[in-house]
């Protein structure tokens, strides 16, 4: 099956050096909602930023609809909605105001218009609000207009860059609503950036796991919780002996990883091995500090797959963007 989305060796490359997107290739298929899932300074808006036309790619190609985002950007650009992480609405005018607006950039045709903001407004309930200034909205209410007018023209495809970033979780759970409820009223396209765990497990159809500008891993939720294996127990041992091999040496215990003086243990049944992996340490003189036991799970994960927690991928991608920064300046 052909993607609508394709996405072959498709690199960005900022100051000569700085490899922000590093050689990935993946499809997205017609009617899916497919996620990015990350850190800051992942790769994840710069991916967006060239699928929409807004950046050029330094080497690789894509295609959305069959239309290359290089060579046909008009075309792209007609059948494609964006959320951007950063709000863009107009706080001087109202919801309706901020809606019609986009219609003519969109060149949609004003009674057609003025029925789709109807719907629109309704969908993501600011009907009641649509003639107050966006001054006077939350950050959720703006975001949901944004939401709103990525889709004023019906496009294809709809991307969403961090779409609920810095919203309360209540206010989340209802951005999610909105979204399930695109996937199920029509054949729409959806392409998502997130770093919440939480968000890519619950709405994504496939997600690609990606980190310093590569995909580590692709696949469905379910699949890439699968492929752990078994359970994860955590031990942190006081003492400097290695514990390695005595762990590796109770049943049930499948693979071993030492993190600096933690172990990281995945087990077939993690409540039938955990008792006996604790003996067997005791025994071998470590002594058990810290344990904990946990299901497969998106943040195991992403751990199994970039060798890192999202929490400490995301404060080292900080820095990392920081030091991107700095650089860029430096060469400008």
């Amino acid at each position: 099956m052909t993607g609508y989305i394709e996405v072959k060796d498709l690199v960005k490359v900022y100051s000569g050096s700085v490899r922000a997107v590093d050689d990935i290739t993946f499809e997205v298929m017609e009617g899916e909602i497919f996620g990015f899932l990350g850190p800051n300074g992942a790769g994840k808006t710069t991916t967006i930023s060239m699928l929409t036309t807004l950046l050029r790619p330094t080497s690789g190609s894509a295609t959305i609809g069959g239309h290359d985002v290089v060579k046909q950007q008009q075309k792209v650009r007609s059948i494609i909605g964006l959320v951007p992480q950063e709000l863009t609405v107009d706080d001087e005018l109202s919801g309706r105001e901020n809606m019609l607006l986009q219609a003519k950039l969109y060149h949609v045709e004003n009674k057609v218009a003025k029925e789709r903001i109807d719907e629109l407004l309704d969908l993501v309930k600011l009907d009641d609000a649509s003639d107050r200034l966006v001054k006077t909205y939350s950050g959720g209410m703006r975001k949901r207009l944004e939401l709103a007018e990525g889709l004023i023209h019906s496009p294809k495809v709809l991307f969403l860059d961090e779409p609920t970033l810095g919203l309360d979780v209540q206010t989340r759970t209802v951005m999610w609503a909105h979204i399930r409820e695109l996937k199920e009223s029509s054949n729409m396209t959806v392409f998502m950036t997130t770093h919440y765990l939480e968000e890519a497990d619950s709405l994504c159809d496939r997600i690609g796991i990606i980190d310093k500008g590569r995909i580590m891993a692709l696949d469905t939720p379910k699949k890439l919780k699968e492929s752990l294996g078994g359970d994860v127990i955590s031990v942190k041992i006081d003492g400097e002996m290695d514990q390695t091999e005595a762990i590796k040496a109770v049943d049930g215990v499948l693979s071993v990883k030492k993190e600096d003086g933690s172990y990281r243990v995945k087990v077939m049944n993690g409540e039938t091995v955990t008792a006996p992996l604790l003996q067997g340490i005791s025994k071998n003189g470590g002594k058990v500090t810290y344990v904990t036991l946990e299901r497969p799970n998106m943040d195991q994960v992403f751990l199994e797959y970039t060798g890192r927690s999202l929490r400490d991928a995301e404060q080292a991608g900080s820095y990392d963007k920081m030091a991107m920064a700095r650089q860029m300046r430096r060469s400008s």
